[in-house]
């Protein structure tokens, strides 16, 4: 991942508000430049062009996930289904949270209008997917995991699950009696039953234990 310095973070996190509101096509550099109180050259100055500086957002996202995979295959004190339970757990956790720049990431996905940064991001992903799928090698390694793991529909069954609830998650208050919750305490009730749901998936997929 590249290393960006402080105003460079400062200028990918106010485009990402701005996309997320606007949309890519209705956000200008000019308006994320008024917004982030800088000058337009400083944004040609650092990422060149709009498309750049979108592929700097994903780049820093994606590239975090990658560094926390790398950090837990390194560990020697968790098994490998404990890794991948913490990596459910910091999924939900990290959407839940980044809630504006997933919407940009299934916009633009759906869209398909932006090649360049669709390209960026496929790499970006089957990264991912690559450090994720060492992870279960390992745990096949130690005897934990079933041999034959498609590691990519793994992962989509986990990212499609928590996506369709964040955006469905105010039809589900009623079915969960959760009217008279708070937006907070709403959310961790779905971030609780989020984690249980996919722990018990994964454990299925991955183990030969009922």
């Amino acid at each position: 991942m590249t290393n960006f310095n402080e105003k460079q973070l400062q200028i990918i996190e106010t485009a990402e508000r701005l996309f997320a509101k606007k949309g890519f096509d209705g956000t200008s550099v000019r308006d994320i430049a008024e917004e982030a109180g800088i000058n337009v050259a400083m944004i040609s100055y650092y990422f060149g062009s709009k498309e750049k500086l979108m592929e700097a957002i994903f780049e820093v996202k994606i590239g975090r996930v990658q560094m926390r995979v790398e950090e837990l295959l390194k560990d020697t004190s968790m098994s490998p289904i404990q890794k991948v339970n913490t990596l459910i757990e910091e999924h939900i956790d990290r959407v839940m949270k980044s809630q504006q720049f997933y919407r940009i990431m299934i916009c633009e996905q759906v869209s398909n209008t932006n090649t360049s940064i669709m390209e960026k991001v496929k790499k970006l992903k089957l990264r991912n997917i690559e450090l994720i799928g060492e992870l279960i090698k390992e745990g096949q390694k130690k005897g934990d995991f079933k041999k034959k793991i498609d590691v990519l529909l793994m992962q989509n069954t986990m990212i499609g699950t928590v996506w369709q609830v964040i955006i469905s998650k105010e039809h589900y208050r009623e079915f969960y009696n959760a009217q008279s919750l708070t937006d907070e305490e709403y959310e961790a009730l779905l971030k609780k039953k989020l984690s249980v749901h996919i722990k018990i998936l994964f454990k299925t997929i991955l183990t030969n234990e009922a």
